[in-house]
């Protein structure tokens, strides 16, 4: 690594850190060895970032943010495991972010997401892309959550647990269980309670592909038929991307042996 005038003096960077030379680096961070950032990111004071962690383009790295550090498993035996780090990401302040724990594993974020302050991604973890996640979200290993969903903030998600595309989390909610995409979930214990449809609009969904998971929704969570047979009805509204990737995404929850589904709100 270049010696920089955008890294402050008083930062510490390992010499074998790779950082591209428009990186900025705030007063007091520390970037470890096996460290690599791309393009116009830029790291707040007081960040550390440590083990084999790369960091993509244009990522804004909060004030106290921890990457790269040691996951909180006990099946932890020092291996070089991964985090890797997309573009465009805003990581606020005193976020945590985990290696994975196993050797050749990693803990993945894509691009284009924004984790809100002291939320913490544990080991193994994948989030992908417009993201949003509240503060105080804690994220237990192996969640996984897809592009475009909202978490809201002070809650809990349990380990290994899925959430769909454009799902629509409410604050202070327990996450036990799947969550299926395009649905608005919240309580304690957590059930469906509608679409997301404030979320849909946003995204520019027409009225028609809103009509075609409103019938879903009912097939679902309305006409009290065996999770199987609702999934086989889905077929039957049309052939929407949308339709296909909510029933994958529940049957991927029952064949793979994941946590089962949220509830419906009876």
């Amino acid at each position: 690594m270049l010696e920089s005038p955008l890294i402050h003096p008083t930062a510490i960077v390992h010499p074998t850190a790779e950082l591209h030379s428009t990186v900025r680096v705030a007063p007091y961070a520390i970037i470890g060895a096996e460290v690599t950032i791309g393009a116009n990111t830029t790291i707040g004071s007081h960040a550390v970032i440590d083990g084999v962690t790369s960091i993509g383009e244009n990522n804004q790295i909060f004030p106290g943010a921890a990457i790269g550090l040691d996951p909180q498993d006990l099946k932890y035996q020092g291996a070089n495991s991964k985090v890797i780090i997309g573009d465009r990401n805003r990581i606020r302040e005193y976020v945590t972010i985990n290696k994975a724990t196993l050797a050749e594993e990693a803990t993945i974020i894509g691009n284009d997401n924004l984790l809100m302050a002291y939320s913490h991604v544990a080991h193994n973890c994948i989030i992908e892309n417009e993201v949003i996640i509240a503060n105080n979200v804690a994220m237990a290993g192996h969640v996984k959550i897809e592009s475009q969903a909202v978490i809201s903030g002070v809650l809990g998600i349990h380990q290994f647990v899925h959430i769909g595309r454009m799902a629509m989390v409410g604050g202070m909610s327990r996450i036990n269980r799947d969550v299926p995409p395009y649905l608005l979930i919240e309580g304690n214990p957590a059930k469906v309670r509608s679409l997301n449809l404030v979320g849909l609009k946003r995204r520019g969904f027409s009225n028609d592909e809103i009509k075609q998971l409103k019938k879903a929704f009912r097939i679902l969570y309305r006409e009290n038929l065996p999770l199987d047979k609702a999934i086989a009805q889905l077929d039957l509204i049309t052939d929407s991307p949308h339709i296909q990737h909510l029933k994958n995404f529940l049957q991927a929850s029952i064949r793979d042996d994941r946590r089962g589904l949220i509830a419906g709100n009876k």
